[in-house]
């Protein structure tokens, strides 16, 4: 029976030993048991891989054919430290803060709720212009509530030389008659003192001073330039105001009512018809209120936010809207507006001198290497960059949801030896035994 040939040896030392193999007694070989055969043919080469231009190792598998690396490091996800200022929410708390701590100051300031109201009439203006520093229509005025040894009435005060709001003496706020309707907003006169044992009244403030209408710079005029022990009696003030105008009451307790209280006035309520030849102030008694007891006392003028209270009377439609002067809404769109301008300035003076994080430099100065056509878009990208909650500058990027396969580099290649950088084939080959059993196999045959 004709001889199978055997495969070819891929090189010589495949031959040698193959020929060793030859060398054995027949009987040795006839005892081994024969191979297990199997479908594939012998001798057949293995399929070339594919070849590569550059010559260096082999295609790179796919992505998703790599097994992840148990031992590989994973990357660690970048520590993002949640700062208020980068919420959406910052700014409007911020604000709701500062009024709320606006609000709480103003009452420990004042000692009264509310601590503010709004002057809604011209009775204490000096004019009909808007005077910085004076109490004008559409004005909010602090009401600080004092004991009324504290008081100082518009008398008092032009001997001690104290004033507020452009005239001698305090401001208050009170309600009339005790009664709790719309506070009235006017200036003390003068204190009176009731005696209710003889129902008579005393001006101890006017004792010493100059009395009498034929005298020079006289103060004050009662009959005989009495200040005790006064029933039924007219008392004159003399110069008072910002228009030098007289004052005249009638110390009746019709008028007064039987109480020891503060005689009040506006500043700007005059006699119809007295001005500007001879002004004469209109008191508010008895035409508003009595006596002002101190307990009817909100509170002394202390303080006043300019213009703002308008808006109060604008949005009510009051009817005293129109008493608020023109300059007063100018001056109103001036201060917002410079308001706003000075928000917007102190934002960029802090930007410029560094009051940010080192990531959004970063930012800022990579998107100003930009060109021209994607300026804009960066410029965008800045204006928006404070939604972004902030980074630790030395801190590595955050690993996303979905992160990508993870490829890993093949060990290096060999370097081709043959010519012309073409690698060189390789062909599987069966192992030596086998092959030198199925030799054996073919001559028992």
């Amino acid at each position: 029976m004709a001889r199978r040939p055997s495969s070819t040896p891929e090189d010589p030392e495949d031959e040698d030993d193959l020929d060793a193999e030859d060398d054995e007694p027949s009987r040795t070989r006839r005892a081994r048991p024969p191979p297990r055969r199997t479908a594939r043919r012998r001798g057949r080469p293995a399929p070339v891989k594919e070849w590569r231009a550059s010559g260096d190792g082999e295609p790179e598998p796919a992505d998703d054919e790599l097994p992840d690396d148990p031992d590989a490091p994973k990357p660690r996800r970048a520590p993002v430290y949640w700062r208020a200022r980068d919420s959406l929410f910052f700014e409007p708390l911020v604000a709701l803060a500062i009024i709320v701590v606006l609000i709480v100051s103003l009452f420990a300031y004042t000692q009264n709720w509310p601590p503010v109201y709004v002057v809604e009439s011209d009775s204490m203006q000096h004019g009909s212009n808007d005077m910085v520093g004076l109490i004008n229509t559409g004005d909010l005025v602090l009401a600080q509530r004092l004991s009324t040894d504290q008081i100082t009435p518009y008398e008092l005060g032009r001997q001690t030389g104290y004033s507020t709001y452009g005239e001698y003496g305090d401001v208050l706020l009170y309600h009339p008659n005790g009664q709790g309707a719309t506070p009235i907003i006017h200036r003390s006169i003068l204190e009176v003192f009731y005696n209710a044992s003889t129902g008579t009244y005393s001006l101890p403030v006017l004792t010493g001073q100059s009395c009498g209408s034929w005298a020079s710079g006289a103060v004050y005029d009662t009959p005989g330039c009495a200040t005790t022990h006064l029933l039924d009696e007219t008392l004159t003030l003399y110069r008072v105001g910002w228009r030098s105008a007289n004052l005249s009451i009638d110390l009746s307790v019709s008028t007064l009512g039987p109480q020891t209280g503060f005689l009040t006035a506006g500043d700007n309520n005059f006699v119809p018809g007295s001005c500007p030849s001879a002004c004469a102030i209109d008191p508010d008694q008895p035409g508003i209120s009595t006596l002002v007891e101190p307990s009817w006392v909100i509170g002394v003028a202390r303080g006043m936010v300019p213009w703002f209270g308008a808006f109060k009377l604008l949005i009510t439609n009051a009817p005293t809207l129109g008493e608020v002067p023109s300059q007063s809404w100018q001056y109103m769109g001036i201060t917002l507006a410079a308001v706003i301008l000075g928000a917007i300035g102190l934002h960029y003076l802090f930007r410029a001198e560094g009051i940010e994080t080192e990531l959004r430099k970063r930012e800022e100065e990579a998107a100003a290497d930009v060109d021209d056509d994607t300026l804009e878009e960066g410029r965008a990208r800045r204006w928006f960059s404070s939604l972004r909650p902030w980074r630790h500058p030395d801190a590595e990027d955050p690993e996303p949801d979905d992160p990508p396969p993870r490829k890993r580099s093949p060990p290096p290649e060999p370097k081709s030896t043959h010519r012309h950088g073409r690698p060189r084939p390789r062909v599987r080959r069966e192992p030596k035994k086998t092959a030198a059993r199925d030799r054996d196999d073919d001559d028992s045959l």
